[in-house]
């Protein structure tokens, strides 16, 4: 049948209620995967924690239920139980079946709340296939049950089901009483089961996500307590073999919150800058006749930061409005950011001379790298770009948050306090340092561009390169030492196999400033010959090599080369480590003799460790074999001959590489700086508790 080309007022739909949120879900959360349904779990769990933002209450339980339903508990005030006049109906019946209706509006409940549309919860109850409500109030136990939006009682007496027999009501709804409350007690209690017929089959509450954003919460809200609880026992979860609970409780704050997400070591202390500004905001606001008229309200913004650089160049930043999270950032983080630049141009142009900064201006990216902060602004009825909440769009708490930053953090610069005034040097050295990495990384590509094939190469003249030019395929070993370098260099295969010597140890960049990492020749040699860069300035795609092996002698001082060079990679070069294209060789400790009889030539057997040396010697005494005494015992890469080199380490058909992946980058980042940082005391104490373990005459002396 042609489709009918008449178009007017009766093709029009109209979706009335909670039929518009299960006809079109994702317009209120976005997705019905696994995202969609977590953001319901936000929806009702916001509101718990807005109760505790405003002052009443400070525990909140979660739930995952074996049967797919998840359940949230708090002790705030109470969803309201009396009637709301307009509507003639209980304020849980308005709460949870009404769109845009709740304390949140008014501005008389909640100074500042992370819920704002007043969608949230009726969305959540309208996507379900069941959702009950009790509400402890006024020394009573109140009761609402509800399936896919719709008011009324299920049948079920013991334990609940969403598949239980129905009763909607049919005149009016009635909010039951099923018990008695203490004195004083007031909370609420919702469990809902999501609807199968409006979410993917594959959809799944994250426990993960769950931690996180508990622990971020408690954080944010000092004094809150979160405790979660999982009892699905699923496959690759905490709780996998049995329900699992942990308790999230922190008391200091965006500070706190800082010290767990910092990554590295700390050039500054955690600062904290509070503010607070004002803006004129033009909104609806309903007469006592029920009309709406535009009407000039005063908004107050209050700015709460906490940041600290450290010696990285990660940036790690976190912005909040109220106690929601916007990933996406908006006006909060431009603000922000624009006072930083602003700021510290200032103070390094007026100390331009000093910090030898010459007349370079610093960027963004200068200012942030290493920086860690955490910002929140709470302001009442802020809007958000969507129902998610993931930008913040109230144009007037840019230049709000730009003021109070750029006034506390002048002052913090500018103090006269003796750990201030150290801090402060270090950090717009670090600053500069940073700008000229920068334009170093850029000078050098840019030169890299304009050469041509006559004007020769710039690379170090002890790099031995390769003749390949396939990045695939080439190699470049990282040799320990000249006299290895020299038998190194008659094993390789110089057709795809490039050798750079390092003399000694090198600098630890795990203590070192970006610009002492850059003076040092053996550091910058290796970025220079790799030729993708360093810090924020490195592209992976330009690196010269497919694989770097580090090659070192199999004792401690080369076991510690190996582990300085990592660290260089780590904090310089991470995408290399990260894309798994960074390897150390592993030559052997042993070379054993073994004699054959007759004319043949005697076989050599390598080994790599003590342990694996007396297996061979007991197999070979079973088996009646004879070897040559004393046993070879290698010391350095220098002791072996070239083809004993080729065959053991360098000639892929027969050598063996350990490839260094990042696995957890956090952790990885804790170990070296345990290991390599500046902070002394821990490296003693994990010293002195593992030195019972220690064998003496394991020590190779």
């Amino acid at each position: 049948m042609a489709p009918s080309s008449e178009y007017s007022a009766r093709h029009l739909s109209v979706l009335e209620g909670l039929e518009a949120v299960r006809k079109r879900p994702g317009m209120y959360i976005g997705s019905t995967d696994s995202r969609g349904l977590m953001h319901c779990l936000w929806e009702i769990i916001d509101n718990s924690v807005d109760e505790a933002l405003a002052g009443y209450g400070q525990n909140i339980e979660i739930i995952l239920h074996p049967d797919g339903s998840v359940e949230i508990r708090d002790d705030g005030r109470g969803v309201p139980v009396d009637v709301e006049p307009r509507t003639g109906l209980t304020g849980v019946e308005v709460v949870f079946t009404k769109l845009h209706a709740g304390g949140k509006f008014g501005g008389g409940s909640y100074a500042a709340s992370g819920g704002l549309h007043g969608v949230g919860a009726s969305v959540v109850n309208a996507l379900s296939s069941r959702l009950d409500v009790e509400v402890d109030r006024g020394g009573k136990t109140y009761r609402m049950q509800f399936r896919r939006g719709e008011p009324g009682r299920f049948s079920d007496s013991g334990k609940p089901k969403p598949t239980a027999s129905f009763s909607p009501f049919v005149e009016n709804s009635e909010l039951d009483v099923v018990g008695k409350a203490k004195r004083g007690v007031t909370g609420t209690r919702i469990r809902y089961w999501a609807d199968e017929q409006i979410f993917l089959k594959t959809a799944k509450f994250s426990y993960e996500e769950l931690q996180n954003r508990a622990r971020q919460t408690s954080f944010l809200v000092p004094g809150l307590r979160i405790e979660l609880r999982d009892e699905r026992r699923l496959a690759g979860t905490p709780g996998a073999e049995g329900p699992v609970s942990e308790v999230f409780h922190h008391d200091g704050g965006l500070a706190e919150f800082v010290e767990y997400l910092a990554p590295d070591a700390a050039v500054t202390d955690t600062w904290r800058i509070h503010g607070t500004g004002t803006f004129t905001e033009s909104v609806p606001v309903l007469d006592e006749a029920g009309h709406s008229k535009i009407t000039d309200v005063e908004r107050a913004c209050e700015v709460d930061l906490a940041l600290r650089w450290g010696v990285g160049y990660d940036t790690t930043a976190r912005t909040f409005v109220n106690i929601i999270a916007t990933p996406k950032g908006g006006t909060h983080l431009t603000g922000f950011e624009q006072a930083l630049l602003k700021t510290f141009r200032q103070h390094i142009t007026a100390n331009a001379r000093r910090l030898k900064a010459g007349n370079d201006k610093v960027e963004k990216d200068d200012v942030t790298a290493g920086l860690t902060a955490v910002l929140t602004v709470r302001l009442a009825e802020p809007q958000f770009e969507g129902q998610t909440k993931e930008v913040l769009g109230t144009a007037a708490v840019r230049q709000i948050v730009s003021k109070v930053v750029e006034k506390e953090l002048k002052a913090k610069l500018t103090s006269k306090a003796r750990n201030d005034k150290q801090q402060a040097a270090q950090l717009l050295e670090k600053v500069v340092n940073e700008m000229k990495s920068r334009i170093s990384a850029r000078v050098h590509k840019e030169t890299q561009r304009r050469k041509t094939a006559l004007e020769g190469s710039s690379l170090p003249t002890k790099l031995a390169d390769c003749r390949s030019n396939d990045v695939e395929t080439s190699e470049l070993f990282i040799v320990e030492g000249d006299s290895a370098l020299g038998t190194a260099k008659l094993a390789r295969s110089s057709d795809f196999q490039a050798l750079l010597p390092i003399r000694g140890k090198i600098l630890n960049v795990q203590k070192a400033s970006v610009g002492d990492m850059l003076s040092n020749a053996e550091c910058a040699a290796l970025i220079q010959v790799i030729g993708a860069g360093s810090s924020r300035s490195f592209d992976l795609s330009a690196a010269r090599y497919g694989k770097v092996i580090l090659m070192t002698d199999a004792d401690v001082d080369g076991a510690h080369i190996r582990t300085l060079l990592l660290t260089l990679f780590f904090r310089y070069m991470r995408p290399m480590v990260e894309a798994g294209r960074v390897y150390a060789a592993v030559p052997p400790l042993h070379r054993v003799e073994v004699v054959t009889p007759g004319s043949q030539p005697n076989e050599m057997i390598y080994t790599y460790s003590e342990a694996e040396l007396y297996r061979v010697l007991d197999r070979l005494e079973s088996d009646g074999r004879r070897y040559k005494e004393p046993i070879q015992r290698y010391k350095g890469l220098g002791e072996m001959d070239a083809e004993q080199l080729a065959e053991t380490t360098m000639d892929p058909r027969h050598r063996m590489l350990r490839r260094v992946n990042i696995e957890q980058a956090e952790e990885a980042e804790r170990i070296f700086e345990l290991l390599m940082g500046s902070d002394v005391a821990p490296r003693k104490e994990f010293i002195i508790s593992g030195s019972e373990r220690l064998d003496r005459e394991q020590i190779d002396v």
